[in-house]
């Protein structure tokens, strides 16, 4: 995966409930940041790039995703004391995301998906357990006429519960929540679209998408290997058939 430089911090994105950024980087494009300082730490950026790359895998329109190196010092001239500390607090390596000039979000009164592509977006979002793609916040953007996939910072949330490693049944749950998701309605090939997309993720996709997981992202009382192992795991046995989250995303329907 691709590494830049954080040169400039350009605006905030006060939208978002980590407060993103738009920055500037040293191959002088523009990017959104996310920051390790925010307030879901580093699990978020870990959930913004494994999910963010299965998507890609399943053929779903994703902006490029970089690794990003902040500086310290980059804060010195942020006047707003939050935005200084956050900055500070992330120094090192960060998750950002290709900004898309001119882009909108999705708007399901404006704009329409076909069934198909709707199918396996929900897919995607019930196999990756994604509870923030409903109407009130679609987290998806229409540029050049196709919708794009961003903000999956708050997937994989399993991996905010102490002791998730060691549970061996969490993988195998259904995803309810999947009832609000905004594309649900046009979701009419659910079952038709199961078995091609999860035979897009073979073992050696799931594995060379979390070798990219920086180990310092998994600093903590189990080694880096382990908690790899441990996504891992989850991931594979949750394509085990039968899906309970496609039959529950199919009920929902």
């Amino acid at each position: 995966m691709r590494g830049i430089t954080v040169t400039r911090y350009v605006t905030p994105l006060r939208e978002g409930g980590s407060l993103p950024a738009i920055v500037e980087a040293d191959d002088d494009g523009l990017y959104v940041l996310k920051f390790r300082g925010a307030g879901q730490g580093v699990k978020a950026l870990i959930a913004e790039l494994v999910s963010g790359e299965i998507a890609r895998v399943l053929g779903l329109p994703v902006p490029e995703i970089v690794f990003a190196s902040v500086h310290p010092d980059l804060a010195r001239t942020e006047p707003d004391p939050e935005i200084h500390a956050l900055i500070h607090d992330s120094a090192g390596l960060n998750l950002a995301i290709d900004f898309l000039p001119g882009s909108v979000s999705y708007d399901p009164v404006v704009h329409t998906l076909a069934p198909d592509l709707s199918s396996r977006i929900v897919w995607f979002d019930a196999y990756v357990t994604n509870v923030d793609r409903t109407p009130r916040n679609t987290n998806m953007l229409m540029w050049h006429r196709q919708p794009w996939l961003i903000d999956h910072g708050a997937t994989l949330y399993f991996h905010h519960s102490p002791g998730w490693e060691s549970d061996a049944h969490r993988a195998r749950a259904a995803f309810p929540a999947i009832r609000e998701h905004v594309l649900l309605r046009a979701a009419t090939a659910l079952r038709d679209v199961d078995a091609e997309m999860a035979a897009k993720l073979t073992v050696e996709r799931i594995d060379g998408i979390l070798s990219t997981v920086p180990d310092e992202w998994l600093a903590g009382e189990r080694p880096p290997e382990v908690q790899r192992h441990a996504y891992r795991r989850y991931l594979l046995d949750r394509l085990a058939p039968p899906r309970a989250f496609v039959e529950e995303a199919a009920r929902a329907r």
